[in-house]
This record gives C-alpha cells, sequence and structure tokens, in this order.
C-alpha cells in the first residue's frame, strides 16, 4: 500500500489506510514507533510491531503506527516504512524535535508524547503504548520528567497503557497529571498498575468496567471543549493482567539491584533510566521484556475495544 497526501493538517501524511478509515469514519488507533525503534530487541520488534498492527486488524480496526520519515509525520506506515523503523537506527523524537526533524529531513521514532500530539493533529482519539513516562525519581533536584505528562495536557486522546514503568516516581506522575487536569481511569480496576505488576500502592478515584464508558468520557470531554482553550486527553490505565505480570518478589528483588547498580555507577540525569532498564532486562533473564510485550498486546486490544465503542457513537470528536 503506497502511502498519499490526505486533508490532514499541514506537514502531515496519512497512508491510504488510515485516511480511507478517518474518512469514513471507521476505528483508528495509533501507536508509537520507539516500542519498535527502542524499546524491543532486533529481530523481535519487527514482529512485534506487526503483532501489534494485526490485533487490530482481527478487531476491524485501522492500525496507524506513527513516525517521521524523511522529515514528514505519516500516520500509518507501510510494510516497508515498518520495516525502517525496526531497522534503521533512529532518534527518538518527543514534540519539541519535530521541526529539527523537518527542516533537516531527518526521520525519527516518535515517543509517546509525539505520538499524541500528532494523532491529536490528524483527528484519533484512541493510542495504545506499553507505559507512559512519568515523574522520575529524584525529579525534585533533577526536574526530570517525562514530557508525555504535559503534552497530554493539551492532546484530546485516549492512551491506554499499563501504568508507568516502577523505576520511576508513580505517586509524583499521578499527582502531575492531577495538577494538569488530565483524567486518569482505571480499566477495570481500582489501582494504578506499576507496568511490569498489576497493581502499585496507590488507588485511583474512578473506574471503568466496559470500552463505552472510555468512549462517553471521551465524547463529554468534546462536548465540553472550550474554543481556544487546550483539550487534555486521558490516561486509560490498563494493568496487565495477573497471570501474565511478573512475579512480585522477583521484581522487588530486580529492581533494588537496577538501583543500587545505579548509584554505584554514577549515573545521572536522563541516561538513568535507559541503564535501569537495561540492567533490568539482563538481571531478570529477559522476564521483564516477556512481560513488556504482553501488556503491550492487551493494551492494543483494549484499545481497539475502545475505538469500536466509539466510532459506534459516531463521535470523533
Amino acid at each position: 500500500m503506497s502511502t498519499a497526501a490526505v486533508p490532514l493538517p499541514p506537514g502531515l501524511i496519512a497512508s491510504d489506510e488510515v485516511a480511507a478509515a478517518l474518512a469514513d469514519g471507521r476505528p483508528v488507533v495509533a501507536l508509537e514507533s520507539t516500542i519498535i525503534s527502542h524499546g524491543l530487541p532486533r529481530p523481535r520488534n519487527l514482529q512485534a510491531a506487526r503483532d501489534f498492527e494485526g490485533l487490530l486488524r482481527d478487531r476491524s480496526v485501522t492500525p496507524a503506527t506513527i513516525a517521521v520519515l524523511d522529515g514528514v509525520p505519516r500516520i500509518g506506515l507501510t510494510g516497508g516504512e515498518v520495516r525502517r523503523i525496526a531497522e534503521e537506527d533512529l532518534v527518538k523524537a518527543s514534540v519539541r524535535d519535530l521541526a529539527v526533524l523537518a527542516a533537516r529531513r531527518a526521520s525519527g521514532a516518535t515517543t509517546v508524547a509525539a505520538t499524541a500530539y500528532l494523532a491529536a493533529r490528524a483527528g484519533i482519539r484512541v493510542f495504545a503504548t506499553g507505559g507512559l513516562g512519568g515523574v522520575h525519581r529524584g525529579a525534585s533536584g533533577t526536574f526530570d520528567e517525562s514530557a508525555d505528562l504535559s503534552t497530554l495536557a493539551a492532546a484530546p486522546v485516549a492512551v491506554v497503557s499499563a501504568g508507568v514503568k516502577s523505576v520511576l516516581d508513580i505517586a509524583g506522575t499521578l499527582e502531575r497529571l492531577e495538577t494538569l487536569s488530565v483524567p486518569v481511569v482505571g480499566y477495570r480496576t481500582d489501582v494504578f498498575p506499576s507496568f511490569w505488576l498489576a497493581e502499585s500502592p496507590f488507588r485511583l478515584d474512578w473506574r471503568v468496567d466496559s470500552p463505552q464508558e472510555v468512549a462517553d468520557i471521551l465524547r463529554a470531554q468534546a462536548a465540553a471543549a472550550v474554543p481556544g482553550l487546550p483539550r487534555p486527553g486521558l490516561v486509560v490505565a490498563n494493568p496487565v493482567p495477573i497471570a501474565e505480570q511478573w512475579d512480585p518478589v522477583e521484581h522487588d528483588r530486580v529492581l533494588a539491584q537496577a538501583l543500587a547498580a545505579a548509584d554505584e555507577a554514577g549515573v545521572r540525569g536522563k541516561q538513568v533510566t535507559p541503564f535501569l532498564l537495561s540492567f533490568i532486562v539482563q538481571a531478570s533473564g529477559g522476564v521483564s521484556l516477556e512481560v513488556n510485550l504482553a501488556l503491550a498486546r492487551n493494551n492494543v486490544r483494549v484499545a481497539a475495544d475502545i475505538a469500536v465503542a466509539l466510532a459506534a457513537s459516531g463521535a470523533a470528536g
């Protein structure tokens, strides 16, 4: 399938498949590309990308994997373009990097923030990812906080994620989302998940038990929007199934080892999280990676159901 320009905001190009689905009001789910380029090892990353898209198509939902290729944000990729994301060494592109990539006609894999931003511009309301970025441990001194949070304050997209990784400051992340007026709902749970584990110590104010409830919230957000003011997104916290989560005792043991190793190595700033995640994959013998894939697939399925419910209501919003 070739890609072709469609009536989208200037600078965006949608695939024929995505353009047709949007024009017809059929369900579409956005997928990020950094999980392909940076989150998974080769060649499993390419197969995972195909699997995620396949899960959506199996539910009659159009996948819109998003990336920047040769300076142009692409909303939906061809098979060859997905392969490029999996096999080329691309930069991680957040929202602030999009203009630089455009000016240099360079390519980049989009983070959660950039994917949510571009999906919202394209009119896609549902986005599936693995885990949301958040406030980092020690952020009171480093001010290290993911752009995912501030972007969701102005990108009206429902992001289905398994919470945030336990290497982050979960309490701080939830506080920042509250400050930014980004609602968080637990999908069939009252407790915020912590990525590899189905639960964290933190309870949520709101719970939903069906895709229709999420669609209703999105419709209500759209109806309450004030012209000229930012429209927040929605975090749908979807825990990994208990049967597929990491053993909590082993998780806690490896996490403690990873934090101690980072401190001993003097790792600071932006290098902390990549160091911790790499250490955890190695120390867990790859178990953390398998859980990562399981929860990502689960998020894709839930996002598909939400997109179907939203399309059935006729709310593009």
